[in-house]
């Protein structure tokens, strides 16, 4: 029923690296390779591989990003390419088989009537950007450390600690993607508190993912979730996004976004090196 919604996310999928990264092929996988500083990438069935990758695609792709210094980290949606669940597994692979959901745009509530806290969206000529970025990923680093949705310490001094200076490379990156509409990054928070909740959107054409929305522990169950993906789902379709989609950490979180319009249509699957038990 959603074939051609997966196709589309394949697409999303292969695109979103190719500016800043290359393409490695090993077998019926992809191996993106970031050049120069940044977030580094994964590894992926490709598109148009005739057999779905093996056991030995996977390992030749880990000993390259060993090689590389590169998390061995892979991603693909389960619906489109089912048999890597069980091959990713006999690898000795942690899979995480997260909620995959769409935006019914008819759906889509206004961000105000989520939560009493502003949520802006951040500008790529804002003489601020630098400090709204490193926020940004603040916010995520103390967030990510604990997640879920409960309600925990860790709150705005927890955050201004986890804060770094960003690379000068890596803001102007930022700032040329925001100007042509291939990202939005939005903030949550008060002029008291500072920066509470933060997210992103990465667009290719008319399809944008929603992804890295965390909210401090400490700010938790006040609604900023929500509102944050609210307004970047909404910055999405204005911009004329057709296809908006998300992947939930899990069920718990998935019914925040369950708030906000999104429905479930499949699984996607990140897999990563199980960890070591002592």
């Amino acid at each position: 029923m959603h074939k051609d919604v997966f196709d589309r996310l394949e697409r999303f999928y292969d695109a979103v690296p190719r500016d800043v990264a290359g393409a490695e092929q090993h077998g019926g996988l992809v191996l993106f390779v970031r050049e120069g500083a940044g977030w580094p990438f994964y590894a992926r069935p490709r598109l148009d591989a005739t057999e779905p990758p093996s056991l030995a695609d996977v390992t030749s792709v880990r000993e390259r990003q060993r090689e590389l210094g590169l998390p061995e980290a892979f991603e693909w949606v389960h619906e489109t390419s089912p048999e890597l669940l069980a091959v990713a597994r006999s690898a000795g692979l942690s899979v995480l088989e997260a909620p995959l959901m769409v935006l019914d745009p008819t759906t889509l509530p206004d961000p105000a009537a989520l939560s009493d806290v502003p949520v802006r969206v951040l500008a790529a000529d804002s003489p601020d950007l630098a400090a709204d970025v490193a926020a940004r990923r603040a916010v995520a680093a103390v967030a990510f450390g604990a997640a879920g949705t409960e309600r925990g310490p860790a709150g705005p001094a927890e955050r201004d600690a986890a804060v770094t200076e960003l690379e000068l490379a890596a803001l102007d990156e930022e700032r040329t993607r925001i100007a042509d509409g291939r990202r939005i990054s939005a903030l949550a928070g008060t002029a008291t508190e500072g920066a509470l909740a933060s997210g992103m959107a990465m667009r290719v054409d008319d399809v944008a993912e929603i992804a890295g929305v965390a909210t401090l522990p400490a700010a938790r169950r006040r609604g900023l979730g929500a509102a944050l993906t609210a307004t970047l789902a909404r910055e999405l379709l204005t911009a004329g996004t057709e296809l908006v989609f998300l992947s939930a950490g899990s069920e718990e979180i998935a019914r925040v976004y369950l708030r906000v319009g999104f429905r479930r249509i499949g699984t996607a699957c990140i897999a990563e090196p199980a960890p070591l038990i002592p």
